[in-house]
């Protein structure tokens, strides 16, 4: 079943850094990143049914953070379809930072799901995007070049994610939200490819990442 996108909608993308994609330096405010490319093919496949686009994405963005500004930059537009990404910083990035953030997945779900309460009861229509890891080979700088990540901390930040993506997956089927299955997605790309086609650190997309992305969330609209 798709998410059907009418003239006249505003459709919102939210999330983290992978959404953001500096949308604040952009012309359209949409970034670079998948965002603009969904509003791209959407304006070319569909001329009839203009659609206003907004991202609220900000980079390094935890649930939490989302929830501190849902109403002002979520709630208060309107939006007819709503799209989140968000869980990455949710993982193990207290590896970046001892003393940083650290939410189990019940209370990751929880702070998820009153999120999207609110947005479900005003009938908005709903895409989620489940966080991904991608299984890339050696190590890569990180937190401004402070922090080594090799594949043990990978490992790690793969078992703190794996039940927030389930977590995930459950609010798709409580909210009736329409859910890219972005981690399996990308493990099935990088069986043939391999992962760093895709993302070059394991988190952030490529451009064929973000083309990617892109293809699956227009799948589901129609």
């Amino acid at each position: 079943m798709s998410t059907t996108v009418r003239a006249g909608n505003t459709v919102m993308f939210t999330g983290d850094s992978i959404t953001d994609c500096q949308r604040l330096e952009s012309e359209d405010g949409l970034g670079f990143g998948y965002p603009l490319r969904i509003a791209g093919e959407w304006g070319l496949r569909h001329p009839d049914r203009p659609v206003t686009w907004l991202n609220t994405g900000i980079g390094g963005n935890k649930v939490m953070d989302l929830a501190a500004r849902w109403q002002t930059d979520v709630l208060d537009a309107r939006p007819d379809v709503v799209s989140v990404l968000v869980g990455v910083n949710d993982m193990g990035w207290h590896t970046l930072d001892p003393k940083g953030y650290v939410i189990s997945a019940d209370e990751f779900e929880t702070a998820y799901g009153r999120l999207l309460a609110p947005l479900a009861r005003a009938g908005t229509r709903l895409i989620l995007i489940e966080p991904f890891l991608l299984p890339i080979h050696g190590v890569v700088e990180a937190g401004g070049g402070s922090v080594l990540i090799g594949e043990a901390e990978r490992a790690a930040w793969r078992v703190d994610l794996d039940p927030k993506i389930q977590a995930v997956r459950r609010l798709a089927r409580r909210y009736d939200a329409r859910l890219i299955a972005a981690d399996g997605m990308f493990a099935e790309l990088s069986a043939t490819t391999g992962p760093e086609h895709w993302s070059a650190d394991g988190v952030h997309p490529t451009p064929a990442g973000h083309a990617a992305l892109a293809a699956a969330w227009l799948r589901l609209v129609a």
